[in-house]
């Protein structure tokens, strides 16, 4: 390993599970709102959610990588690399805890238990992902990748 790898600092981790948690947090909130709105099934809402929230990941990392003069085909390529494990432990973690909490797949939009639910969840879901971030990071993967299309 380099030096590099061997520096990943917590607050290097701690942003890039920011970056994904808000790509995830817009998927994922959406597709709770909408399955909720239109009375999908519980297993719809969390599938919709999911797809949402690596829709929105991978944009958002698109986005950044695609002002730095990549191809689409590129930087869907490195939003891959970046994100991939990344929101998969966040979408296992916030939607294990949401349905968990007893409850709040039947709350409606109008209820504290829903937001409040989808809140909690994804904080933790933030916890358990800042060390899989640091891990990958300090191996020159996941968001290594794109921070070597910003310089």
């Amino acid at each position: 390993m380099t030096t590099h790898q061997h520096g990943t600092s917590w607050s290097t981790a701690a942003q890039a599970t920011l970056h994904c948690l808000t790509g995830c947090a817009i998927g994922e909130v959406l597709g709770m709102v909408l399955g909720t709105a239109f009375g999908l099934h519980n297993a719809a809402t969390v599938v919709l959610s999911i797809v949402l929230a690596f829709v929105f990941g991978y944009g958002l990392t698109m986005r950044g990588v695609l002002k730095s003069g990549l191809a689409l085909s590129a930087a869907f390529k490195v939003a891959l690399a970046a994100d991939t494990v990344s929101i998969v432990v966040m979408e296992i973690v916030d939607n294990t805890v949401v349905v968990a909490i007893p409850g709040a797949m039947n709350a409606g939009l109008a209820s504290v238990l829903f937001w409040l639910s989808l809140v909690i969840s994804l904080a933790i879901a933030f916890v358990f992902t800042v060390p899989v971030n640091k891990w990958m990071i300090g191996r020159g993967r996941g968001h290594a990748v794109v921070h070597g299309h910003h310089m």
